[in-house]
């Protein structure tokens, strides 16, 4: 074998040099996030967190933009989803309740009544069930990361303290873009009306819709006392844990070790988004409520009794959706709920 040439020496070592440096050439110069909330949330809240720590671990090679309002779908939050897999958004920190019509399994939080505090709520995300979650998120063109929180979403209305099912019976209620939310309200006896948050507001203020459901931190941001919001049932019904993802096509045109940044990231961001989204709600005497309360609300705490019947009244509809999920990953979760260390 001949020696290699000096010229040819030279253009080896440069193509070589040329392909350590592709994968940072084909990065974009800045990513989008998807989210429902901005920054006055803390769903919004989350999303800079990450964005903040990936920019600053990868010393500005993955610069990320926040996108509220889901305004690169033009505020339908169902289509987030689609519009992730298809590269439409390149990052989002997305709510299991919105996601659920294209994966169905992400209904299970939002099975009436299934997860009673925060420790069951941890049960299942951060324990064989989540896993179990992220791998059909993965097999559904995403990549999932990390977990963070909406919080539990309690009811609130305009009219009349809401204690029994019967308290609701014909009241208008928003609710999100899901079929199983209006089989749990119409179980209810009310009559629930689905719209866009954005929609959502107004529709508040003018009386069209005499209440909604959302979680208190929600409640306070939105000061959805001021649009005629008096009345507050704590019930816990429902939680809405968010998820961290990216698209497929970005996570595999990063580097693995920019891939690991951004992973770490998003747990990182998660578990301080969890944070803000219970402050005020697992602390002794819980703040939260005495600083909605200030706001001339009156809030109702449900005794077991009371609970039970509205768990009553809907059994019906878990029991109808328990079956469209996938018994065994309900049962599963049913277990790990069991099992909790409160």
């Amino acid at each position: 074998m001949k020696p290699l040439s000096m010229f040819t020496l030279v253009l080896t070592l440069f193509c070589l040099a040329l392909a350590s440096v592709a994968p940072a050439q084909s990065y974009k110069a800045e990513y989008k996030m998807s989210l429902v909330l901005g920054t006055a949330f803390p769903w919004g809240q989350g999303g800079e967190i990450w964005a903040n720590l990936v920019r600053e671990r990868t010393d500005g090679r993955i610069n990320i933009k926040l996108y509220p309002g889901v305004s690169l779908v033009q505020g339908d939050q169902t289509r987030e989803m689609s519009a992730i897999r298809q590269g439409v958004i390149d990052m989002a920190i997305g709510s299991t309740i919105n996601w659920s019509p294209q994966v169905k399994e992400l209904n299970l939080f939002s099975l009436p009544f299934l997860m009673p505090d925060f420790a069951a709520i941890d049960a299942l995300t951060q324990g064989e069930v989540g896993e179990r979650l992220f791998s059909i998120l993965d097999n559904a063109g995403v990549v999932p990361l990390a977990w963070g929180e909406n919080g539990f979403r309690e009811l609130s209305n305009s009219r009349q303290e809401i204690r029994t099912p019967e308290n609701l019976k014909g009241m208008k209620i928003r609710v999100v873009g899901s079929p199983l939310f209006l089989d749990t309200f119409t179980a209810l006896g009310a009559n629930p009306t689905q719209m866009s948050w954005a929609d959502a507001q107004p529709a508040l203020a003018s009386g069209a819709v005499d209440g909604q459901e959302n979680p208190l931190s929600i409640f306070t941001a939105a000061k959805l006392h001021t649009v005629g919001q008096k009345h507050i049932t704590m019930w816990g019904y429902v939680a809405d844990p968010l998820i961290f993802v990216v698209n497929k096509e970005v996570w595999n045109s990063w580097s693995e070790a920019d891939q690991a940044i951004v992973r770490q990231a998003a747990v990182d961001a998660g578990q301080q988004q969890i944070g803000i989204a219970r402050k005020g709600l697992v602390e002794e005497g819980l703040p939260l409520l005495q600083q909605i309360s200030d706001l001339g609300v009156t809030i109702s705490q449900l005794n077991p009794e009371e609970r039970q019947a509205f768990v009553t009244a809907t059994r019906p509809v878990f029991d109808k959706w328990k079956a469209q999920i996938g018994a065994e990953l309900v049962e599963s979760a049913e277990a790990a709920i069991a099992a909790r260390v409160k």
